[in-house]
């Protein structure tokens, strides 16, 4: 197990400034997956870095976590899921995890061909149980290696509850401004300092002809998970399952003060996967790398140095 403070003094390769540039690609069911690539100016011998975020969320969460990996001297592309961001809502409505796992089968294809080698997945809450899904589906080889990010098996019915009321808020009627949006954030994430500018919370929001601001996620994605007829405790079986069958170098990194992973879940985890490593950030929620993204990047490329780029 690696504890946190392995990782506090981290000194980065600074390989100068990191390149950006949006890239677009295709999943399952031919649904645009709109992408960011940052590309280092001092590439090194490895495997690109894949990025996929947690329902709710966009690419963009993943931008200071990507810029330091790219500073490291690896490829990094951060992903809009399908219906989240400026990626296509299917019209299909079909946002079941299956679609998710068989779009990311879809897009580390395209990155493999892309980059000549399989990507380290860096998935974080359903970004990781995507990555979970699809090496179960495809062989763990899929993947370089992967890092979850506050997510395991077995999640806390309080939080998916939680996280899931958050994204039903306002859904359908939206804002009036950018403001009462960041108001609704402050309120589901009080620990977390409000931003001074919005800016970035604007990259979040759609904003529609009749003026209001709306999420960025389809509507139809919260009510396909809110209305999965796949039991809890059935779900918790699949993904146990799924996590036995991790090969590849493998990280958990989990926030402290995450109401999703207790540190129970993450010692179940580390016993379905012995060879993986472990990270606790103390003073981090589920959203771990927006609440500590210091601290999240340095134990990632921790963990890359040591069991996955050649020296």
């Amino acid at each position: 197990m690696t504890n946190i403070e392995d990782v506090t003094d981290i000194e980065e390769k600074q390989a100068g400034p990191v390149s950006s540039n949006l890239l677009s690609y295709k999943g399952v069911e031919g649904n645009r997956l709109a992408a960011t690539h940052f590309s280092p100016q001092e590439r090194r011998a490895g495997p690109p870095a894949l990025l996929m975020h947690g329902g709710g969320q966009t690419r963009y969460s993943w931008d200071g976590a990507a810029q330091q990996l790219a500073r490291l001297g690896l490829d990094s592309v951060t992903v809009d899921a399908r219906g989240h961001g400026e990626s296509d809502w299917v019209e299909t409505g079909n946002y079941t995890f299956h679609y998710f796992r068989d779009d990311l089968i879809c897009l580390v294809d395209q990155i493999r061909a892309q980059f000549g080698q399989a990507p380290v997945l860096i998935g974080a809450s359903m970004g990781g149980i995507s990555a979970l899904l699809a090496q179960e589906k495809a062989g763990s080889d899929i993947f370089s290696a992967i890092v979850l990010v506050d997510i395991t098996p077995r999640m806390e019915s309080s939080g998916v509850d939680r996280i899931m009321g958050f994204m039903a808020q306002n859904m359908k009627e939206g804002f009036a401004s950018v403001e009462d949006a960041a108001d609704v954030i402050a309120a589901y994430l009080p620990n977390r300092p409000r931003p001074k500018s919005l800016d970035g919370l604007s990259k979040n929001l759609r904003q529609r002809d009749d003026k209001r601001w709306y999420w960025h996620w389809d509507p139809a994605f919260v009510e396909s998970v809110n209305s999965v007829k796949i039991g809890r405790e059935e779900r918790t079986e699949v993904l146990v399952e799924a996590t036995k069958k991790i090969s590849v170098p493998s990280l958990l990194v989990r926030g402290g003060k995450s109401e999703l992973v207790t540190e129970e879940a993450a010692r179940e985890f580390l016993e379905l996967v012995p060879h993986a490593k472990y990270v606790d950030v103390s003073d981090a929620g589920h959203m771990v790398a927006g609440d500590r993204n210091d601290i999240f990047a340095q134990a990632v490329i921790s963990f890359l140095k040591s069991d996955v780029l050649s020296s």
